[in-house]
């Protein structure tokens, strides 16, 4: 194939590319660009080639071509390569373009620097999902949850308080619950709104190693220790010095280990594995559980000592089923999730599918519904979810009394009638309502006007 041949057929190359390419000579004057880059900025080729190339306004620029004292007008021509940098262009309407730049110099032969060719990816898109994703996190932080988690039941309502409070002490807490009932994201509250939350927040989970390596996981180990330990290691409660450890699965933790623990928590000081030099460690110890602590004491199998030195603070967490008023909102929230983590075109939920959400029992609490609905974005094809999407369990086995529950299949009926009550408890006073509820005084009042409520008509009587 002759070289004139390969010239054309790299142009057709690069025709069809989505990508835009541009190159520039090394004065920053545009040489070339190819069809995509027309269709990502509005410009035509006519308007770019021979222009410079800070006509596009590109934030990574350093400078104006031919402008400025810097030996180079352009940060690539002083570094050689540019790779997955984020940054913004103008196009010819005066929109913004989010984009992921390549570029690279070129060289002659002789290895002169005669321009540079770069790769515009168009990101608009992504950006624009990701802002999607965290404004609706904002909100519903804002409306229907506490720190990530989700809820308007008055046992949630109580969690989240007592989760505030016990935050701005320096007290051991335990967390009480089911598995999937969202242990870990109390863990997190607790630390992310405590005085520590600029410091460490590590995690433990006690059932997932032997006792041996639990040891060591937690105190750390010196060379030698035991076959294997070729280094010295720091362990979680040093990685966690000045934060918080959370001790997950504190059930399963072997009897040796609790009598380690047991010293940690009454004098601030581990020890090694190996090694019995002490070191003093400064670190809140929140602990979870799934399991029935006192019966475990009762059985042998948990020290009573170190029982009552964990249980200061207890924070227990409601099952799903004992809290169905919050299905609704749990089940939107991970909808909207998973749409726009997906992409995929589903419109919403059916009354159907609602009702089947709130007939099963949900042993495995908010995880299983989470769970649910990832399987159902992959069973359904259509606009709706139907109870058909959701997996065979949660639709053909409803749990015995269920039909018996009133719920409101719409989450906005739930806040307007909790709204409507807290305001006549509150005699119509809007700032006593927001306390009742848990919210600020503008949450109410905006409450009040999208839902239509009239204080003296629908409250004060």
């Amino acid at each position: 194939m002759l070289e004139q041949d390969l010239n054309t057929y790299w142009k057709t190359v690069v025709s069809i590319i989505q990508d835009g390419i541009m190159i520039v000579d090394k004065e920053g004057t545009v040489v070339s660009v190819n069809q995509a880059m027309e269709n990502l900025t509005g410009y035509t080729s006519d308007d770019l080639v021979g222009n410079p190339c800070s006509v596009l306004d590109c934030d990574l620029c350093l400078n104006s071509p031919g402008q400025g004292d810097h030996q180079h007008w352009c940060r690539l021509f002083e570094i050689g390569t540019l790779k997955r940098r984020r940054c913004t262009l103008m196009r010819k309407d005066g929109s913004v373009l989010e984009i992921l730049k390549n570029a690279t110099l070129l060289r002659n032969t002789r290895g002169q620097v005669i321009g540079a060719v770069e790769t515009f990816t168009d990101i608009t898109e992504i950006i624009q999902k990701d802002h999607q994703i965290e404004a609706f996190r904002r909100e519903l932080r804002a409306e229907d949850g506490f720190h990530g988690i989700m809820g308007i039941s008055a046992q949630m309502k109580q969690v989240f308080d007592l989760t505030e409070n016990v935050a701005q002490s320096d007290a051991p807490v335990i967390i009480l619950g089911e598995s999937g009932t969202g242990k870990e994201l109390v863990a997190e509250a607790i630390h992310n709104i405590g005085p520590r939350k600029n410091r460490p927040f590590v995690k433990v989970n006690c059932a997932a190693l032997n006792e041996s390596l639990l040891e060591s996981e937690l105190f750390g180990h010196v060379k030698g220790a035991f076959t294997g330990a070729v280094r010295s290691r720091a362990g979680r409660f040093e990685a966690a010095q000045g934060g918080d450890l959370f001790l997950d699965e504190i059930g399963d933790l072997p009897l040796v280990t609790q009598v380690k623990l047991l010293r940690v928590l009454e004098e601030k000081v581990i020890e090694r594995v190996g090694d019995n030099r002490p070191i003093p460690v400064d670190v809140r110890i929140i602990t979870a559980t799934n399991r029935d602590l006192k019966a475990l004491v009762d059985e042998g199998k948990f020290r009573d000592d170190l029982y009552f030195r964990i249980n200061i603070i207890p924070i227990t967490l409601p099952p799903l089923r004992d809290r169905i008023n919050d299905i609704p909102i749990l089940a939107q929230a991970f909808f909207e999730h998973i749409r726009l983590k997906s992409g995929k075109d589903i419109q919403g939920i059916s009354e159907d599918a609602m009702a089947a959400l709130l007939r099963y029992h949900w042993p495995g609490n908010v995880r299983e519904l989470k769970g649910a609905f990832e399987y159902a974005f992959v069973a359904c094809h259509g606009p709706l979810i139907q109870p058909h999407h959701f997996p065979p369990s949660i639709f053909d086995r409803p749990s015995p009394g269920a039909e018996r529950k009133r719920v409101t299949l719409d989450p906005n009926e739930t806040k307007r009638t909790e709204l409507i009550e807290a305001l006549k408890k509150a005699g119509g006073n809007q700032s006593k309502a927001a306390r009742i509820l848990g919210v600020s005084r503008v949450t109410v009042w905006n409450r009040m006007k999208k839902f239509g409520i009239d204080l003296t008509r629908q409250v004060v009587k």
